[in-house]
């Protein structure tokens, strides 16, 4: 594969910041690093699952928890002003990555999930009635496509999908029906975690705000690798976790435009969201404090500010080059194999990520497979169990890239799944 123009980053060097890529695998996964069999090279094609943490991101964990570990917005002292100030410059930093106007449009979640229910309670609960709509698409993540349709249910809004083209495309046309004065909320992915479809973020932006419908984007594949900026999509919301971009578990970011997220209530409450209690009433602190109740994720804050500035620093154009390079690579030499289907469109409309399954072989199957040859995909419905129906599969394969994966790599990924092919043959 040649590489493209603007692709000018040393993967080698990069995975030298990824200690657990020398990891070899094998033999008794009970106690890894013992036994004879551990000696196979570990090919870790997971990434839409999780990314692995540079060691960057790790010492930012650490430097914390040795040098200043304390708890924010409730301390005098010093080591609680040492936390504070990098929790909230940690908001700063995210809010720069994706073009948002400051820390006031950044809440900092658990995950790309409890964002999503956060504005679908808060905002979605109180707004939303039986005359109102909320359109999805059929690509949709579990945690888009059931905490809306449930917040459906509990209001009585109809909750409408717009259908997925034979190619893993949206069909446009169909989301111009489905978008309507009735329509409240459009809810969308960027990029698929099961086809790869890279949306048309911004087309379903213009139609929902036609309609004065807002946009919640589903960013989850989308930031982590590839430059994202909420005003050149014309998103209301978006949402994104820090794990599938070199950064740690247990953290995610909710973007909100500042005039919506004023008006929204509290998702959760109790301390440090609030600015004055009584025994009868309670005024809530400023944004995004407001919808961030309890002791926050202090050294996961911190460290998703290193993860931006680790990607940030090899350049997301860069970032999206690689991944691009890696998929096509993957798509062509899958799509080659008479006995594969790949699912999602070819080319300039995919993301880092290539879904297939091989005649005969169910995807748990072809999975451990491969994981005997030191390659990690990902089997399953990809928590898109509706997507899956459609097509006609019970579950998928799934191979998916990052900055340190190498066409080494993908060529040891078809050599796998060829040993399983002659296996089931």
């Amino acid at each position: 594969m040649e590489r493209q123009e603007g692709y000018a980053f040393d993967v080698e060097s990069v995975r030298a910041d990824f200690p657990i890529l020398d990891r070899r695998v094998g033999g008794d996964p009970t106690t890894p690093g013992e036994g004879p069999e551990d000696d196979t090279p570990l090919v870790y094609l997971d990434n839409a699952a999780t990314t692995h943490t540079p060691d960057p991101v790790v010492d930012a964990i650490a430097d914390y928890y040795r040098g200043y570990n304390a708890n924010v917005h409730r301390g005098i002292h010093q080591l609680s002003q040492e936390a504070s100030v990098a929790y909230e410059e940690a908001h700063d930093r995210v809010a720069e990555f994706i073009g948002a106007d400051g820390r006031e449009e950044i809440v900092f979640t658990k995950n790309t999930t409890e964002a999503e229910n956060l504005v679908a309670h808060a905002w979605g609960l109180r707004e939303l009635g039986p005359e109102d709509s909320v359109v999805l698409t059929e690509m949709e993540h579990h945690s888009s496509l059931v905490t809306w349709q449930q917040v459906g249910k509990r209001t009585g809004a109809d909750v409408r999908f717009i259908a997925v083209e034979e190619d893993g495309t949206l069909d446009m046309d169909h989301a111009a029906e489905c978008i309507d004065d009735s329509t409240a909320m459009v809810s969308a992915v960027h990029v698929s975690n099961a086809l790869g479809t890279i949306n048309p973020i911004r087309e379903l932006a213009d139609l929902a705000h036609d309609h004065d419908a807002y946009l919640f984007v589903d960013g989850a594949q989308s930031v982590p690798t590839r430059p994202v900026d909420v005003g050149d999509l014309g998103a209301d919301f978006l949402a994104f976790s820090a794990h599938k971009m070199c950064g740690p578990t247990g953290i995610g970011a909710l973007y909100g435009r500042k005039e919506l997220l004023d008006a929204m209530e509290p998702f959760l409450y109790g301390g440090d969201m609030i600015r004055r209690v009584t025994y009868e009433e309670s005024t809530w602190e400023d944004l995004p404090w407001k919808f961030e109740a309890g002791t926050p994720s202090i050294a996961q804050g911190i460290a998703f500010a290193a993860a931006v500035d680790y990607v940030d620093d090899i350049g997301m154009e860069h970032v999206r080059a690689h991944e691009d390079l890696l998929a096509a690579y993957a798509h062509e030499r899958l799509s080659e194999l008479d006995d594969v289907t790949v699912y999602g469109p070819p080319g300039d409309r995919r993301g880092g990520l290539v879904s297939f399954n091989v005649e005969g072989v169910h995807a748990h199957d072809l999975s451990s497979i491969l994981n005997d040859f030191g390659v990690a995909i990902r089997a399953g419905d990809h928590c898109t169990q509706p997507l899956h129906d459609k097509l006609g599969a019970a579950a998928s394969a799934r191979a998916s890239f990052y900055v340190y994966n190498t066409v080494e790599e993908v060529d040891a990924l078809i050599d796998a799944v060829d040993e399983a092919r002659e296996l089931f043959a």
